[in-house]
């Protein structure tokens, strides 16, 4: 029986540079199959049991080992954080900046993984000859979309941009060539967002912090695109649409909740401008706002396009918000990407909003910085009912923004109501406030709907929070004589008055309810009075500080030659002086009710975990903001200011559901 034996390589070096040869490379990305490689010339020696002094076999062949092990790269699945894997699975150009798993598969499959990195252009160029050759394959569409967008971010050039906007495009919407993306494919998403940010890089400024919209003919790295595009799109209502923010790229704070609906287009804010700046716009769009808007490039029949080698056409298109939430593609609706909440957040960037509300509520704001009486968030639309937030003492709409972002959030609301806000000078006496108010609805409507052709109007919902819920109660009661015999001692027609005086006292003590209202809500309103505003030291210093306006300083005089008959002073009382439970116009407008028909609720605010019944919010007692008669009441754990709270919003809410007719 013959001796086991130990074959080894005669020389080492030779092990080294047949491996070299066979195994070009140890990179983790390249695994090579196993070949059988033929063996070189070789001696038998002893075995280590035989001959231990001669060990070099064994250290080859442990080296061998080592060198094949190193090289082999283990294949091996095991159990890691959850988190952690399905940030690897979800990899893609719009998350972690790298090319998706899908895209990765198919450089591997045309070998060209290392190519990408090396030779984007020429990757790219071949994948889309592939394409074509293959009928505009879905998978090789998706590849060129992503490597697209990551080439344009590498070489900054926007026809790359533009490009991957079409091979995503032409991959969600076959139209008839080939098959679309599968419900559940994750590269639907992934492609709607390339799409998106293809588009926003595509059409940016100079410094990338605008769109800017165009049309001509573009060149693309395969070919040309024609893309059509109509200036005068640029327009909501009466104003013009300028300076479009990408609103996908903004890091929205201060407001609780971010609405975003996912979709296909580029979201935007922008701000707007009358079309006619010699005259005013007939709509009531807020200056300040930033109207949400998405941008869609259309390109019909792109991947036959693409396939065939035509040239591209495409049309851009601007879709309002407020006007349509779908698009029809390829006889699917398709939903719009919009951002409303940063669109919001937009609006109040760079503005001293706590500076302007006390500017206002003192009297000190110019003529050029004195905001519209009555602003809307949308060009009027018929049909849809209004709802009219009033702000409180020394407060602005800003104060709404938290409610409004959660109202326009939800579909219900948003597809049955519009939204207008009242602004005014908050230190006026709350009737000539009131009668500000009264004013500015009754001539929106008469302006929106002059032929009362809209019944949404008969249907208003006002809001109000603390001063302003006592407008808005003084827009839905019957006073007769009870408010005027409140402050007077005397009836108006015994006063001595000029003409105009006469006219405006009568108009804002004298109240019928407005035809058009429906609905109130009161929040956190003082019925009864303000125990802040009743300390006397208070209603002193805003005296002192506020500049009386031009209708007020003609009151006082006015008024003065009467002061005997008014039941106390000072003659012309700013708003604080209306809310002191001591003042007789808060003692009169207390025992006035709210009119039948109108429907009237109240949410209360009341500090810390006490008895309701004793508790206040730092600013109304309970006992002050609770009336009867009320269609519901719900007390919230917060303090004066609970408008943001999301009790308060739910049961706004709530109740805008319930008078739509949906709950």
């Amino acid at each position: 029986m013959s001796e086991p034996i130990l074959t080894h390589y005669t020389h080492s070096h030779e092990v080294t540079n047949i491996l070299s040869a066979r195994y070009r490379s140890c990179e983790p990305e390249e695994y090579l199959p196993l070949e059988v490689m033929p063996l070189p010339e070789r001696t038998a020696v002893p075995t280590l049991m035989r001959e231990s002094t001669d060990c070099s076999g064994v250290i080859l062949l442990g080296a061998l080992c080592l060198f094949l092990g190193a090289c082999a790269g283990p294949i091996t699945a095991v159990r890691g954080d959850p988190k952690a894997v399905h940030y690897d699975l979800a990899r893609s150009a719009v998350t972690t900046g790298d090319p998706s798993w899908p895209t990765r598969n198919v450089l591997f499959e045309h070998g060209l993984f290392d190519a990408f990195n090396a030779h984007p252009d020429n990757t790219i160029t071949a994948l889309h000859r592939t394409m074509v050759e293959e009928r505009g394959d879905p998978d090789l569409l998706f590849a060129l979309a992503e490597l697209s967008f990551l080439h344009g971010q590498k070489a900054e050039k926007s026809e790359h941009y533009l490009a991957a906007a079409v091979y995503a495009y032409a991959f969600l919407f076959p139209e008839g060539t080939g098959e679309a993306p599968k419900r559940f494919d994750p590269r639907l998403r992934i492609a709607a967002d390339l799409y998106n940010w293809a588009l926003t890089r595509a059409f940016a400024s100079e410094d990338g912090s605008e769109v800017v919209l165009q049309g001509g003919m573009f060149t693309l790295p395969f070919g040309q695109i024609d893309v059509a595009f109509d200036p005068t799109s640029l327009r909501a209502g009466d104003r013009a649409l300028y300076r479009l923010i990408p609103t996908s790229e903004l890091k929205v704070q201060g407001l609780a909740m971010r609405y975003r609906s996912p979709g296909i287009g580029v979201p935007l804010a922008a701000a707007t401008r009358p079309i006619d700046e010699s005259q005013p716009a007939r709509d009531m769009v807020a200056p300040r706002l930033k109207v949400p808007l998405t941008v869609l490039l259309r390109i019909p029949q792109a991947r036959q396009g693409l396939v065939e080698g035509h040239k591209l056409k495409g049309t851009i298109e601007l879709h309002l918000a407020w006007d349509e939430e779908s698009v029809s593609i390829a006889g699917e609706q398709v939903p719009l990407e919009n951002e409303p909440s940063a669109a919001l957040a937009e609006t109040f960037t760079s503005l001293p909003i706590t500076k302007l509300e006390l500017l206002e509520f003192l009297g000190r704001l110019s003529g050029t910085e004195k905001p519209p009486p009555l602003v809307s968030t949308t060009p009027y639309k018929p049909g849809l009912i209004p709802v009219v937030f009033v702000h409180g003492t020394t407060s602005s709409p800003a104060r709404w923004a938290e409610m409004y972002n959660r109202l326009l959030g939800d579909r219900e609301i948003r597809s049955r109501y519009q939204f207008w806000f009242f602004q005014y000078d908050s230190g006026n006496p709350i009737a000539l406030s009131a009668l500000r108010l009264r004013e500015a609805l009754t001539a929106a409507v008469a302006r929106l709907d002059p032929e009362g052709k809209d019944p949404a109007l008969g249907r208003m919902v006002l809001i109000g929070h603390s001063q302003g819920g006592l407008l808005v109660k003084m827009q839905a009661i019957s006073t007769g004589d009870r408010l005027w015999n409140a402050v007077s001692r005397k009836p108006i027609q015994e006063l001595e008055l000029k003409d105009a005086t006469r006219d405006l006292l009568q108009k804002g003590f004298f109240l019928e309810p407005l035809p058009e209202i429906s609905r109130v809500v009161f929040i956190a309103t003082p019925q009864r009075g303000s125990f802040v505003a009743g300390r006397k030291f208070l209603g002193n210093f805003v005296r002192r500080l506020l500049i009386p306006s031009p209708v007020t300083s003609e009151i006082a005089h006015d008024v003065f030659r009467n002061r005997d008959a008014l039941v106390s002073l000072p003659v012309v009382p700013t708003a604080v002086d209306n809310m002191s439970p001591k003042h007789p116009f808060i003692q009169g407008l207390q025992k006035i009710p709210v009119a039948s028909p109108i429907k009237a609720h109240s949410i209360i605010a009341v500090e810390g975990d006490g008895p309701i019944e004793e508790g206040d919010d730092g600013v109304v007692k309970y006992s002050s903001a609770h009336i009867d008669g009320v269609e519901s009441e719900l007390v919230v754990r917060s303090s004066h200011s609970t408008q943001g709270k999301p009790e308060t919003i739910e049961e706004v809410r709530r109740i805008l559901l319930l008078h739509a007719g949906t709950k």
